[in-house]
């Protein structure tokens, strides 16, 4: 009987199955399992040990793989590092050709690609064939681009060299297109680490690269666990590591990389905050709920699973809500009718449970559809119900800790200002969703948010124009766009930099013989805050010119008086918001000061050992410096770029806010100058260490910053041993960024420290660096430092 009025009445879906024989045959081709990609060729798994890796929609087992040790890794390396040279070697238009071609190929294979991803992780049909793959090729097509401009668009730079790259499980071959693309455009090449859920579209991937003709040894496959991650992150050849994962593991790759010179990008957790203003579309919100969190299963690091509600509509906002999740559909992810697929493992699960009974035990009130049932118990796959949280507290772990799972945390707000507090109230910060018809409103907010993504009336929107990261815990650097492109990119003078010697030991703060007498004594103090301080510790140390001559005393700065700098910082908040050109006016005066008192500083410098044309050369060259980065501070400007249609991706330069700065010996009153104007001139507040051994001169501009409109807090200068210092503004949770420049053990030691909040650290690696030189001390990489990119999507038209 045909039964097309009773669908009609019920709107019940009828099964949809994607066909998987052709990917069932791939796999029954390989019983013996699957091997690394090593050298342009595929290893064969029986040599070592494998695992398992299964369906986690009915637990099936699909494939064995071989399990990657130390020597794979060697191997791997060893076969990137003899392609490189070749790889090098081509043209732009060459590496180009060659990013097409596996943009065409994966669009080739595209169905194929998307049944296995679903089989292997979980996620439906419909987000693997309309999602995932469209973005792989995208990303291909974008970096073909990137390779064919490289030379032109980046003049100075060359790519990084092997690079080292650990996926997760979630977006298994997007997570690798994100990474390899831009490596392989920048004229890197590639050892990546497959997740060990998911391994089977990066095996696939590797036959499509032998397939499209790209040259043995430029991609490189080792699949495993920790073991052949840990054996990456620390390989001696590997010169750059992108990591997408867990905030926890992030830190630990921080530190096992500190000191080795490695570029080193994190892309890692988030609890991302989605907030309902009152005059939104309801409809459309609760719409963008269902893919800020029940897409790919709640598996998404920027998943909005935060939800803040104008208080007024948050009823009205729930009920909807709790409407549309009864219709929601969880079940088979190949059939093209569900809404929701299978979380990964079994592992996955529990955790999950886990976090939601104790958001339970926390007092949340819960709830989930009426068939949520169906799927408790015995039952087969990793299937999890959506779930909704309400009265959720702003400390609750449901509000600060990843779920990683399809559980909404719901919590209400009264003022704008008051969901700005609350959206920022996490120690992540990837990204964020806005739901506003007032667009006034909206960017405001969009604003303020302390996230690297924030899309405005729209959610989880992705493309390889638009750059991707996070502020925070939530990592550094960016995949996408211009930005991401940097990730792999080096300037080419500093693979030739010398190797500085490692810095003296400051003299002992105690009484120093020799003095001339006659003479009232010089003890110069901190500045903090816009006026000159005494040391926390009570300690001074001598500092002496030519010839061992006594020039001064100088405070001993500590942890107390790098607190009171940092606070000092954060209250001069106004200086962020000033406009470029209010910025630029107050360094052009700066400048001005300076040179009116260009014979006094020279003669400074001149006591502490340089030559008198040498002085007057640093105090000329420091002055014009000041002037470069007045002229450019309202004009690094950010981008805006049309990813999809009718929507807006603008890339806005935001400074970190709070910075630590620790610099060198060499050129004491440059290198200060150089460092420290481009992170004001783009908004920074600042903490300085000047040089240990000569920092009089950086001294002697207390009473300029003070003539030249300077807000006290924007620069805040404190004495002392750089190293001792720098330990402690690496390890300062209020301090965003740290540039660091010294010896190869300082460096070492601020990269491992700075693993507590995750802030990037910029070091010279114990590298020279001619601060005279406009390659080397000035320049726009002193800007893309000292800036984030926060990438805003909006819709127009709609």
């Amino acid at each position: 009987m045909n039964d097309i009025s009773n669908i009609l009445e019920t709107m019940e879906y009828g099964p949809a199955p994607e066909d998987s024989k052709d990917v069932r045959a791939w796999l029954k081709a390989q019983k013996s399992g699957f091997g690394h990609f090593i050298g342009g060729a595929f290893t064969k798994p029986e040599k070592g040990a494998t695992f398992a890796v299964a369906n986690p929609a009915d637990g099936e087992k699909l494939a064995d793989v071989a399990l990657g040790t130390a020597k794979d890794v060697d191997e791997a390396v060893a076969a990137a590092g003899k392609a490189l040279k070749k790889w090098q070697a081509l043209s732009c238009n060459q590496r180009a050709r060659h990013l097409y071609a596996l943009a065409r190929h994966v669009q080739k294979h595209s169905r194929f690609l998307a049944v296995l991803e679903t089989l292997d992780n979980g996620k439906t049909i419909r987000e693997t064939r309309d999602i995932d793959i469209p973005l792989v090729a995208r990303h291909f097509y974008h970096h073909a681009g990137w390779a064919e401009l490289r030379d032109r668009s980046f003049p100075g730079y060359e790519a990084a060299g092997v690079c080292g790259q650990i996926i997760p499980w979630n977006f298994p071959l997007l997570m690798l297109a994100w990474k390899v693309a831009p490596a392989l455009a920048a004229g890197c090449t590639v050892v990546l680490k497959s997740a060990e859920h998911t391994p089977l579209t990066a095996i696939a991937f590797a036959e499509i690269c032998a397939e499209a003709g790209l040259p043995a040894g430029v991609f490189n496959l080792v699949n495993g666990d920790a073991e052949a991650g840990s054996a990456i992150a620390g390989h001696p050849d590997v010169s750059k590591l992108a990591f997408t994962g867990s905030t926890e593991v992030g830190r630990i790759l921080r530190r096992q990389t500190a000191g080795s010179g490695k570029k080193l990008s994190l892309e890692l957790g988030g609890k991302s905050p989605f907030i309902v203003f009152e005059n939104a579309d309801l409809d459309a919100a609760v719409e963008g709920v269902v893919d800020a969190i029940w897409f790919n299963q709640g598996e998404v690091c920027c998943a909005g699973s935060r939800a803040l509600v104008q208080e007024g509509i948050a009823d009205r906002f729930h009920e909807k809500l709790k409407a549309r999740m009864e219709k929601l559909r969880v079940g088979d992810p190949l059939d093209k009718a569900m809404d929701m697929g299978a979380v990964v493992a079994p592992v996955q699960v529990e955790q999950i449970t886990a976090k939601v009974q104790a958001g339970v035990a926390e007092g949340a009130e819960m709830w989930q559809p009426s068939w949520a049932g169906k799927f408790s118990g015995a039952n087969e796959g990793c299937f999890y119900p959506p779930t909704l949280f309400t009265h959720v507290s702003p400390a609750s772990s449901l509000a600060q800790e990843e779920v990683f799972g399809p559980v909404f945390a719901s919590m209400t707000f009264r003022t704008p200002g008051e969901a700005v507090q609350l959206a920022n109230n996490s120690r992540y910060g990837l990204a964020a969703s806005i739901w506003s018809q007032n667009l006034d409103e909206a960017f405001d907010t969009a604003r303020k948010v302390k996230s690297g993504v924030v899309w405005i009336n729209s959610t989880n929107l992705f493309d390889a124009a638009a750059g991707f990261g996070g502020y925070k815990e939530s990592g550094y650097g960016r995949e996408g766009g211009r930005e991401g492109m940097m990730e792999y990119l080096v300037p080419a003078w500093q693979k030739k930099a010398k190797a500085l010697p490692e810095s003296e030991a400051l003299p002992a703060p105690t009484p120093a013989p020799g003095g001339e007498g006659g003479g009232l004594d010089r003890t110069v103090k901190l500045y903090i805050g816009g006026k000159q301080a005494r040391p926390d510790s009570g300690y001074s140390y001598p500092v002496t010119g030519k010839g061992g001559k006594h020039l001064a005393e100088v405070g001993l700065g500590n942890r107390k008086d790098i607190r009171n700098a940092v606070e000092a910082a954060h209250k001069a908040s106004g200086w962020s918001g000033m406009t470029g050109h209010a910025r630029a006016q107050v360094l052009y005066f700066l400048a001005e000061n300076l040179e009116l008192r260009a014979k006094e500083f020279a003669e400074r410098l001149a006591e502490a050992g340089a030559s008198s044309h040498a002085a007057k050369r640093e105090v000329e060259a420091s002055v014009a410096r000041i002037m470069f980065y007045a002229a450019w501070a309202d004009k690094y400007d950010g981008a805006v770029r049309a990813p999809a249609s009718r929507m807006l991706s603008l890339a806005l330069n935001e400074p970190w806010e709070v910075m630590g700065i620790s610099c060198p010996d060499e050129a004491p009153l440059l290198a200060f100058i150089s460092l420290v104007i481009p992170a004001i001139s783009m908004g920074n507040r600042v903490v300085v260490t000047p040089s240990p051994m000569q920092p009089l001169a950086a001294c002697d501009l207390y009473q300029v910053l003070d003539t030249s409109d300077v807000p006290g807090g924007v620069i805040n200068i404190v004495t002392g041993d750089r190293d001792t210092l720098a330990d402690t503004m690496a390890k300062h949770d209020d301090i965003a960024a740290l540039w660091y420049f010294g010896g190869a053990k300082g460096t070492e030691m601020a990269e491992r420290e700075s693993a507590g909040n995750l802030k990037p650290v910029w070091a010279n690696n114990g590298k020279a660096r001619d601060w005279h030189d406009t390659e080397q001390g000035e320049g726009e990489e002193f800007l893309f430092r000292a800036t984030r990119i926060k990438t805003i999507w909006t819709p127009f038209g709609v």
